[in-house]
């Protein structure tokens, strides 16, 4: 009896040595995405609604799979995602900016991917603008409007 013990605690996987590995377990799919939501209250009003709709319409598209490997790298990245967002707002920055993509992540992505990328830096390109170019804008339309 003593030996399975022994052998059955050899099997289960070691304690994460540090605070990045222990970050990185797992959370299931629905209190993940409840907190990711609870996240994105810090948000300005704008990023909130993109990010929202876009973790809802990601976890609704995952909902179906059933490839354990997707499944785990799916929460994992989502979970590196929630723990950047949480350590910058306990940081006391005003707003999130999100990190760049490094090189390998970039060429470890689909042509379909990177496609999704391209609109979505699209997409986002005339919301994020420096206060400067809004004010800019404003005198433009102002004279044009006149």
């Amino acid at each position: 009896m003593r030996q399975s013990l022994i052998r059955l605690a050899s099997a289960s996987p070691p304690l994460p040595l540090s605070v990045q590995q222990a970050s990185i377990q797992l959370i299931p799919p629905i209190p993940l995405y409840r907190r990711l939501l609870r996240a994105h209250r810090t948000l300005p009003p704008e990023m909130r609604f993109m990010g929202d709709s876009y973790i809802k319409s990601e976890f609704r598209l995952t909902r179906s799979t059933d490839n354990p490997l997707h499944i785990i790298a799916f929460l994992s990245q989502w979970k590196l995602y929630l723990d950047e967002l949480q350590q910058s707002s306990g940081q006391g920055r005003e707003v999130w900016r999100g990190k760049k993509l490094d090189t390998d992540s970039f060429e470890k992505l689909s042509k379909e991917q990177v496609g999704q990328l391209y609109e979505l830096m699209h997409a986002t390109k005339d919301v994020w603008k420096s206060p400067e170019q809004l004010e800019q804008e404003a005198k433009d339309a102002g004279i044009n409007s006149q």
